[in-house]
């Protein structure tokens, strides 16, 4: 019980400016206590305010009150510090040089446990007391401690930056909002926050979906990686265990036919030797024509696959017979037989191995090659560039087609064009006429207030009614970019997201519909990526191009000549 007293008065007789044991203690007029040159040097740096006031409290004084000892406390701190009392704080809880510390801490100051965006100061637990016992304190906004909180001051106007310029994207204080921001999409900081919180938890979702879906196909893969092995060491067992098998009966059979024809061996020796070394020039042969085949196979020359493959593909006769013609003696004319249609049986079954191990092959290099890769350099892109050109019976009718229909204007005057079901008629759109399907490439070149470049299935995104029905990227039938003077976000679904990158009049599309790859880029002397979407496209795809109603923004599907071959 003892020492539970000596606690309860070392906090009694504790001061809150530099929370050590009172050193000279004084009491100022609303009862608080403090050593005499902490509160001096307090009321100091208060000077310019005209007035004086607790730093508990908050109480103020008109006139600076005098100062005079406290003779009962500074007997009682010398008594409890003859029983033993720890006049300082253990070292951890001081700051270091990584540490917030406290504001209102003097000397050595302490760890803050948090910061005030009112009051931008950092409260050690002691001197941050006031902020939960103060009515007024209690509804100032306290975060954790951050050294950045002159960052919020307005390098203007002196003042807290509590608004958000949606203009200009940037924070800005109050008079800022009435000074050079003034007419400008201004909302509170707390109110833009809240909103690209929402954005921020929709990308969330996306990418959380899209690392399950990744994980799902992960799994997948690791049950086709262990299927495949296990497949494979049943099949290598199974076929060292036929051929030993096959091996063992041809030694036993060789054997056999050994002792029968080896009084034949030294006549039929030479003639063997002259037919072997004609099945030798044969297969030279055979190779030549068949590699001359294999090059002409992997021609894209349509004339030149067309003009050889007459006298390429007809192959000469062969200059034996599909069997050798040993001449047994007769008495082993039945053995010669059997062995030969014993290794007419066996080429053939090795010829079809071969055939089904060829084609097994075949097919996983495709797995291996999966289109999955996306090229790195805009040469590589090239490869898989297409031609644009716009459906005129899609086009709404504000909007020109020139230059082939390639290019797209914006006008203040209707064109007649005739009535079509698939004409866009409550948004300025209009779609490719090409259907896009494997790998496709082509770049945008805009002008004007900005473009959505899109793409989206054809028959499934209305041509009336309402913005999500009908808009590119506000509904889950069509993906769409949105290029907007210094901005760009990306639409799905309804679902904005705020897109980073340098700002290009020309953008890059590639489509892998296979892989489910969509990606856009910024094209200028470098290829930078924007944003890149990871799906499952069940239909054919088609360009397409949504502006907003500014008279004369423009785009036009730039012609890719040079492909890289």
């Amino acid at each position: 019980m003892a020492q539970k007293g000596v606690q309860l008065d070392e906090e009694t007789i504790s001061c809150s400016i530099c929370l050590d044991v009172l050193k000279d203690p004084v009491t100022i007029p609303c009862g608080h206590s403090y050593c005499m040159n902490c509160i001096k040097c307090f009321w100091d740096l208060e000077n310019e305010k005209k007035f004086h006031s607790c730093p508990q409290c908050r109480q103020t004084f008109t006139l600076r009150p005098v100062l005079v000892k406290n003779t009962m406390l500074a007997g009682l701190v010398e008594e409890l510090k003859k029983t033993g009392l720890q006049t300082a704080p253990a070292d951890h809880y001081y700051a270091g040089p990584e540490d917030v510390s406290c504001d209102y801490c003097t000397g050595r100051k302490l760890k803050a446990v948090k910061s005030c965006l009112v009051c931008l100061a950092s409260y050690c637990e002691k001197h941050l007391q006031p902020h939960y016992d103060v009515a007024q304190l209690k509804k100032h906004k306290l975060v954790e401690p951050s050294k950045n909180l002159q960052e919020n001051i307005c390098s203007h106007h002196d003042e807290v930056m509590k608004m958000f310029c949606r203009t200009d994207q940037q924070c800005i204080c109050y008079l800022c909002s009435v000074d050079e921001h003034k007419g400008h999409d201004t909302v509170s900081a707390a109110a833009e926050m809240t909103e690209r919180q929402r954005e921020l938890e929709g990308s969330r979702q996306q990418i959380q979906q899209r690392i399950q879906d990744t994980e799902k196909d992960v799994k997948v893969l690791q049950q086709e990686v262990e299927a495949l092995n296990r497949s494979a060491e049943e099949t290598v067992e199974d076929s060292e265990k036929i051929f030993t098998e096959l091996i063992r009966l041809m030694e036993k059979r060789s054997s056999e036919v050994k002792q029968q024809i080896r009084s034949q061996q030294e006549t039929e020796v030479s003639r063997v030797k002259e037919l072997q070394e004609k099945l030798e020039q044969e297969i030279t042969e055979l190779k030549r024509k068949d590699a001359e085949l294999e090059q002409l196979s992997h021609t894209e020359d349509h004339n030149h696959f067309l003009h050889n493959y007459p006298s390429q593909s007809q192959l000469s006769e062969s200059t034996h017979t599909s069997s050798v013609n040993i001449r047994p003696l007769r008495y082993f004319e039945d053995v010669t037989t059997a062995v030969s249609d014993l290794r007419d049986q066996i080429q053939d079954i090795l010829r079809q191995t071969w055939t089904n191990s060829s084609s097994l092959v075949t097919q996983l290099d495709v797995l291996l090659l999966d289109p999955q890769a996306e090229p790195k350099t805009r040469a590589g892109f090239l490869k898989y560039s297409c031609e644009i050109t716009l459906d005129p019976n899609t086009a709404n009718e504000n909007l020109l087609l020139s230059e082939g229909n390639r290019k797209v204007t914006v006008i203040n005057q209707q064109q007649s064009y005739s009535h079509h079901p698939d004409r866009f008629i409550s948004w300025f759109q209009v779609l490719s006429r090409e259907s896009l399907t494997g790998r496709c490439y082509w770049e945008v070149e805009w002008r004007g207030t900005g473009v959505y470049v899109a793409v989206t299935y054809k028959t499934e995104v209305s041509r009336s009614g309402s913005y999500n029905e009908c808009g590119f990227g506000r509904n889950d039938k069509s993906w769409a970019l949105n290029c907007h003077q210094n901005n760009y976000y990306f639409w799905f679904n309804k679902i904005k997201i705020p897109v980073s990158g340098p700002q290009s009049s020309r953008i890059g599309v590639y489509l892998d519909h296979r892989a489910g790859i969509l990606s856009f880029y910024s094209v200028s002397e470098t290829m930078t990526l924007l944003h890149r979407v990871q799906t499952t496209f069940t239909q054919p795809l088609h360009a397409g191009l949504r502006f907003f109603y500014e008279w004369g923004d423009s785009a036009e599907f730039s012609e890719l000549k040079t492909k890289v071959i």
